[in-house]
């Protein structure tokens, strides 16, 4: 958690951790502050004219290096000793003095390269050795499109440096591959452009940047066409200070409810984002059987919230739709272990955007399974798992998490279930996305230590 003192600081835990089988999982807790919304929410608000107060906010590595960055362009950043976060935005970002270092954060580092493009500033942006390996020609190349100017390192990575410029173009794009990083990107940057921007995506991605920009000033028109989408945003508008709430975030949600499932437990997660756009992963467990209520619980920054009860469930294989990805991307990890405690074969299909996540998360995630005695097949854009039913998980195994949180987390969640203990090498990431795991996995009962 940060301090009001020194407010881009996080604390969490460091080195290999194991997790053991103990009592079912159960409980109740609030899911935590979503990650996508809270670095959107931090850069429309450092571009905004006034002082803009955020709420519940994820104080994660990844955000906070967000928040960081946009402090560094100009916009005044401060935690008040209740939580909550004050941003006094910047109309025109300036250069910043030093690097704009983005840890592990992709989304953070790609939003941040298109908001800052449509400003005159020159700023070099880095990252940690994971995020270095990261392609970012699929952003750059689109924002080149548009007038700015940028030198990346071999193969399009960080670090990069980006000139913007004070009068982009605005372009139609269509994005090669899937990304609501790219989208959002070329829209943020199509703020500052003469006309219209669009960007069409044959299937749609998370949304939340189109969400949230309106609440800000925006102009923003979204078409729903079956799967596809068309964002239109025009340029030229200024953006002002608003007040938002952070919904729950459906990702780190996803962990807690696969400890009821792979546990025989019951967990209650209250405040959970519904985006349909981020969603898959409920839709998939449903069909797998899990026996699940899901409750209307409001709405934050647009968002339409719920609180969703998960319970031990006889789970059975399914084949999830290539075309679901997108809204459960970063699920598949722990889409797969629970696919381990479920009778019958699992396949997913069409994650070729895995192997470019902050490790090639697809072979990572076979590996997972593998070293703790889970029959799979990895194929170039699927995983299939073979479950065995509740109680056939071997475990034992070690976890090597390539400096993915996610993977972190999923072989955790892996060894309260198994019939060994489960060892993943390094935990210091989890802090990147959510740093309360720890303290919501000992509240519901797990046993996880060094």
């Amino acid at each position: 958690m940060a301090s009001a003192q020194n407010p881009f600081s996080v604390k969490g835990q460091s080195g290999a951790r194991t997790a053991r089988r103990a009592a079912p999982a159960a409980g109740q807790l609030r899911a935590a502050p979503d990650k996508s919304c809270s670095h959107r929410a931090f850069i429309f608000a450092g571009m905004a004219r006034g002082t803009s107060r955020i709420e519940g906010l994820l104080e994660s590595a990844d955000v906070l290096a967000t928040g960081r960055a946009v402090a560094q362009l100009g916009a005044e950043v401060s935690r008040d000793e209740d939580g909550r976060w004050t941003v006094t935005g910047a109309p025109d970002w300036r250069s910043p003095d030093e690097s704009l270092d983005l840890g592990n954060s992709g989304t953070g580092v790609r939003l941040l390269m298109g908001a800052a493009a449509r400003f005159n500033l020159t700023a070099r942006f880095t990252g940690d050795e994971s995020l270095s390996s990261r392609p970012m020609a699929r952003v750059l190349d689109p924002l080149r499109m548009m007038g700015a100017v940028s030198e990346a390192a071999d193969g399009g990575r960080l670090p990069v440096t980006l000139k913007g410029h004070g009068g982009l173009h605005a372009i139609d794009y269509t994005p090669p591959v899937a990304s609501a990083q790219v989208k959002s990107a070329i829209l943020l940057a199509g703020l500052g452009a003469l006309g219209e921007t669009i960007v069409r995506e044959p299937h749609a991605t998370r949304d939340h940047t189109e969400t949230m920009a309106p609440i800000f000033g925006a102009d923003v028109r979204v078409i729903r066409e079956g799967g596809a989408l068309t964002a239109i945003v025009r340029g030229g508008r200024s953006l002002h200070a608003a007040d938002v709430r952070i919904p729950g975030d459906p990702s780190s949600a996803a962990f807690p409810a696969a400890a009821a499932l792979v546990t025989g437990g019951e967990v209650l997660i209250e405040g959970v984002m519904t985006n349909p756009a981020r969603f898959g992963l409920y839709q998939t467990l449903r069909e797998m059987g899990a026996d699940m209520d899901i409750r209307p619980a409001g709405e934050a920054a647009g968002e339409a919230l719920a609180d969703i009860a998960i319970r031990a469930s006889a789970l059975k294989g399914v084949d999830v739709p290539p075309e679901r990805a997108p809204s459960m991307i970063d699920e598949y990890p722990i889409l797969s272990v629970i696919a381990a405690f479920a009778e019958g074969t699992t396949r997913m299909t069409g994650l070729a955007e895995l192997r470019a996540k902050e490790s090639d998360r697809l072979a990572a995630s076979a590996a997972l399974l593998q070293a703790n005695g889970v029959e799979i097949e990895l194929l170039d854009d699927a995983l299939i798992v073979h479950g065995k039913g509740p109680g056939s998980v071997t475990g034992g195994g070690l976890v090597k998490t390539l400096h993915d949180h996610r993977l972190a987390m999923s072989g955790l969640v892996l060894g309260l279930g198994a019939a060994e203990p489960v060892t993943v090498d390094e935990v210091a990431m989890i802090a990147t996305s959510y740093p309360g795991f720890f303290d919501d996995m000992a509240a519901l009962g797990a046993v996880i230590g060094a």
